[in-house]
Order: structure tokens, then C-alpha cells, then sequence
């Protein structure tokens, strides 16, 4: 495996300094934080040809509609990648294990999300089904710093946690989105984004041409187009109805990438300079600011919220998710007789099994359509801030079974 890149160390600590800041602010100065990040910047009448009615743009909204687009871009061309190109990490049948591993976290969470959800009814005006979609997504950037500590820098189980967090977070969005939607859908907008992607296709064809001058082919390569195409994909994903945060994953398919790839979020990337790296390099350094910004708007911990849904999503959480993950991995082993992936052994799996309850941000950028806000939200919040004590109890277990051989 080669080296995993320093930014997204990055990421978590601007991530967590973000929500540290919040939750300071929102347990001390309630009313005056939630001013702030509810503060209406814009608030118009919406036309009636676009899903919703009205455009109420909010430090909250701007950030989980519009800038957390940009690092699902991020994520989303690191899974893309690891499917498509040569020896990569989901690529023929090396797919399959992450793949029962992913299948089997989101539906044990989601079923142990309804079996509790059912018996213990958390609001009688709110339906039981409320949120179940919410824990299906895992925590990328978080989990892999936990997992660095657990594994070290340079174990294959990295490889594994990294593939299952960023698969499950946008499946998790793309289920919340279309199962759960904040308003009513209008999925013929999404004939925009499949033109966009077109169009960013034919763009890259005629780039890679043969018979062009060297002039043309530099004018192939400026990124300007693709950025073009993200803003209409990303306008026909939000008039559909769907979360912003989707808006940009549509074009990436069509954006010309590497013919390899190093590994997820590898420091060896850095040297490729194909449009589909060099839009994700000059991400890095906003993407810090933008999990800060998403940290402070979204990640506010009412420390009292505790209730009925904070237990619902810690039991989906700490007991559905990983007995799911591990059964799903191993089922998938057996009926298709694959072996475990070069280093990484069945304790392994565990491990990563129990980091993968680690899951805060891409829940917490669900919450609105999955549940009602107010308590019940706030609660929810709680439970997903909760669930990163699987980090020390993992920690915990890992030395436990170093030291018992």
C-alpha cells in the first residue's frame, strides 16, 4: 500500500476543531449559535418548476448543499478510481469482499435502526421509520486517522477501512436522498447532470485526439470546462430534489483520470497531472476550511439532548453495523471462496469492523431529511458524537490482542 497523503490528518483535526468550537458555543451561548448558523442570507420565493418551496440560504445550507459537494468530489474519484483503473483496489473480484462488507454494515445497521426504532417509539408524532437511512453512512476521514492508530501508517486493513467508509457515506447520502427527501422530487432535472457528463465525455475525446496541434491540446487541458459542468450537474441534482452535497459526482466518470491508480488518497498522486488529479490536488487545501466550517455549522453537541433516538442510534451503530460488516465479509469469502486480502487476517477484520461504528459526518449532513428537527435531531447528533469512543475502546482491544499474540 502506498503512503497515505498528510491532508487528510488534515481534514480530521480541522473536522474536529470545528465541532469542539460548536459544541463549546452551543452549551454555553445556545441561542446566540444557533442565530448564527441559521442566519437567512437569502430567503425567496422558489419557482414551482424546481422542487421545494422556498430558497432559504443559511450558513448550515450553504455549507451542506454547496460545500460539502467539493469534498464528496473528493471521495467520490478515489471509489471511482478504485473501480475502474488498473489494479485497482475494487477492481474484478477484489471487489467482493468490500462489497459483502458494505452490503452487510448498512443493512444490519438499518434493521437494528427499525427492530429498536419499533419497539421504543421516540416521538408519537413522528413516524417509526424516522432516520433509518442516517447510520447507514461511516466516517471517512475520521475513521481513517483512528484506523492509523489501531493499524499503523502502512497495513492493508487501512486500504479496506478507507473503501468501505467512503462506499457506505455515498450510499448512505444517495439512500437518504432519494428514500428520504426533504421535499418532493423532481427527478426529470437529472437529465442535467447526465448532459453535463456528456458533454465533459465529448470534451475530453476530441482533447485526446490525434490529429490536434499541440496548441489545441493545451486548450484540452484547462479544467475550466469541467468546473462548468460540475455547477450544471450540481444545479440539476439540487432543482431534483436531492441533497446538494451529490451534485458534482455525476461528471466524475467523465472526467479523463490516470490509467493507474496508487491507492486511496495515496501521497503519490500528487506527481499525476490528468484533470481528474489535478481538480482533486487543488481541492486539498479548501477542503480543510470546508470539514472546519462543516464541524462548526453541523456539529454542535447538545451534551443534555440524550433520549429515546441517541440509544437507537448507538445500538444501530455499536451493534448492527459491525456484526454486519464482519457477517457480510465473511458470507461473501465463503460463497465465492475468496481469501482475505494480503495481510489483513479475521482480527483484522474485527478492528475494522469496530472502527467503522465511527460515524458522524456524513449522518449529521442527512439529519434534516431523515428526522424532524429539535430534539429528536439534536438527540440523534448526540448518538453519532458518541459513537467515536469506539476509537479508545478499539484502541483498547487492539493491544489487548497484540499482547495475547
Amino acid at each position: 500500500m502506498y503512503r497515505v497523503s498528510p491532508f487528510v490528518r488534515r481534514f480530521a483535526w480541522a473536522l474536529l476543531g470545528g465541532v469542539a468550537v460548536a459544541t463549546l458555543w452551543v452549551n454555553s451561548a445556545p441561542a446566540s449559535y444557533y442565530d448564527a448558523i441559521e442566519l437567512r442570507l437569502v430567503d425567496v420565493t422558489r419557482p414551482a418548476w424546481i422542487a421545494g418551496d422556498a430558497l432559504v440560504i443559511t450558513p448550515i445550507t450553504v455549507t451542506s448543499e454547496v460545500l460539502m459537494a467539493l469534498f464528496l468530489f473528493f471521495v467520490g474519484k478515489e471509489l471511482w478510481e478504485a473501480l475502474v483503473l488498473q489494479r485497482g483496489a475494487l477492481s474484478g473480484r477484489r471487489a467482493f469482499l468490500p462489497a459483502g462488507a458494505v452490503l452487510g454494515s448498512c443493512l444490519g445497521s438499518v434493521l437494528f435502526w427499525l427492530l429498536h426504532s419499533t419497539l421504543f417509539v421516540a416521538d408519537e408524532w413522528v413516524s417509526w421509520s424516522s432516520g433509518w437511512s442516517l447510520p447507514i453512512g461511516s466516517e471517512i476521514v475520521l475513521g481513517y486517522v483512528a484506523g492509523r492508530m489501531v493499524f499503523g501508517s502502512g497495513h492493508p486493513a487501512l486500504h479496506l477501512l478507507l473503501l468501505v467508509s467512503i462506499a457506505t457515506s455515498i450510499v448512505g447520502i444517495l439512500v437518504t436522498g432519494f428514500f428520504q427527501p426533504r421535499t418532493g422530487l423532481h427527478l426529470l432535472w437529472l437529465v442535467l447532470p447526465l448532459a453535463a457528463s456528456a458533454g465533459v465525455a465529448a470534451f475530453a475525446r476530441r482533447a485526446e485526439a490525434t490529429d490536434m496541434t499541440e496548441r489545441d491540446r493545451r486548450r484540452g487541458q484547462m479544467l475550466w470546462p469541467y468546473a462548468l459542468a460540475g455547477l450544471v450537474s450540481w444545479f440539476g441534482v439540487v432543482a431534483a430534489g436531492l441533497p446538494g452535497a451529490l451534485g458534482l459526482l455525476p461528471i466524475i466518470p467523465a472526467i479523463p483520470h490516470a490509467e493507474r491508480t496508487f491507492g486511496l488518497f495515496a501521497e503519490a498522486e500528487e506527481y499525476l497531472h490528468d484533470p481528474l488529479n489535478r481538480l482533486a490536488h487543488l481541492l486539498v487545501k479548501p477542503l480543510a476550511v470546508v470539514l472546519f466550517l462543516f464541524g462548526l455549522t453541523h456539529g454542535g453537541i447538545d451534551v443534555a439532548a440524550f433520549s429515546t433516538t441517541t440509544t437507537t442510534v448507538l445500538l444501530s451503530l455499536c451493534l448492527g453495523k459491525p456484526l454486519g460488516f464482519v457477517l457480510g465479509a465473511l458470507l461473501v469469502a465463503q460463497v465465492f471462496r475468496l481469501p482475505m486480502p494480503a495481510g489483513v487476517r479475521i482480527r483484522d477484520l474485527v478492528l475494522v469492523a469496530m472502527i467503522s461504528v465511527i460515524s458522524f459526518t456524513v449522518p449529521v449532513l442527512s439529519l434534516d431529511n431523515g428526522l424532524p428537527g429539535g430534539a429528536m435531531a439534536e438527540a440523534a447528533r448526540l448518538g453519532f458524537a458518541l459513537s467515536l469512543l469506539a476509537w479508545p475502546v478499539t484502541l483498547v482491544v487492539a493491544r489487548f490482542l497484540r499482547a495475547t499474540g
